[in-house]
């Protein structure tokens, strides 16, 4: 059996992504998904994304981690797939599709996709550090010369530590840098540091804005894979409206032989 795929990435943030329309991927095969993700003996990505058919919506987003299993809400992975719908011809320029954690709506602008995110009601801030859900959930902690922070070290310390228990957290790091503000993430899933993480740079940009350190609406941020923008309204409960802006491009396409 063969599986024809296309292989994804938004600010570094890779995907290997898949037309599953005629259902001809097992959404079951942990092992298989796992494989295809292997950077050594597979394709190599951060995660692997199905686009399917949708009863009322353009299409659903069903997303796995690298380690093979279902997880939550990718942000960069949802601008993949927007961009990926337009490849195949699901969708033009404008699209409302389903996720895991519910429908979004999204854009494609001059080569970006503006992803609608899902609101955000409630940060909790503690003395070193803020928590919360963008669709995925997120630890965002400040620290000194980022460049040189160990951050798989530093992040699977807290991923797996007592402070989140088995189900973990995603892990940022964020500096202000020039002017403007760098991050880094740990992503759980991956179980290592990628290049990009769009929930993540979603959680931090809301995280600047809740301890008033900018008063702007839209806040760009520095991945190590590239720029990424996250717009927003502030709201007395939280935040509304939020975008999640960045480059999503094709890198090649092939076929796994089962």
């Amino acid at each position: 059996m063969s599986i024809p795929f296309y292989k994804y990435q938004g600010t570094g943030n890779d995907f290997v992504m898949i037309d599953n329309r005629q259902l001809i991927f097992s959404k079951n095969d942990t092992k298989l998904v796992k494989a295809i993700c292997d950077r050594k003996f597979g394709v190599g990505a951060d995660g692997l994304i199905l686009l399917e058919n949708h009863d009322s919506l353009d299409f659903t987003m069903v997303y796995y981690n690298a380690d093979g299993n279902p997880s939550s809400m990718c942000g960069n992975g949802g601008r993949c797939i927007v961009a990926f719908a337009k490849e195949l011809g699901v969708i033009a320029d404008k699209t409302t599709f389903e996720a895991v954690d519910g429908v979004h709506e999204a854009t494609v602008e001059k080569g970006l996709v503006h992803l609608k995110m899902q609101d955000v009601t409630e940060i909790k801030e503690f003395e070193d550090h803020l928590f919360l859900d963008t669709g995925s959930p997120h630890h965002v902690q400040w620290v000194a010369d980022i460049d040189a922070f160990d951050v798989k070290k530093e992040g699977a310390a807290l991923r797996y530590g007592a402070l989140y228990g088995k189900a973990g957290s995603n892990i940022n790091f964020v500096e202000a840098v020039d002017g403007g503000y760098k991050m880094r993430t740990y992503e759980r899933g991956v179980e290592d540091e990628t290049l990009s993480c769009g929930t993540g740079a979603t959680a931090v940009a809301l995280a600047i804005h809740k301890q008033n350190k900018v008063s702007q609406s839209s806040i760009p941020l520095q991945v190590e894979g590239g720029q990424l923008q996250v717009t927003f309204e502030p709201q007395e409960d939280g935040y509304k409206n939020i975008f999640l802006i960045g480059p999503a491009e094709k890198v090649f396409e092939g076929v796994w032989k089962v």
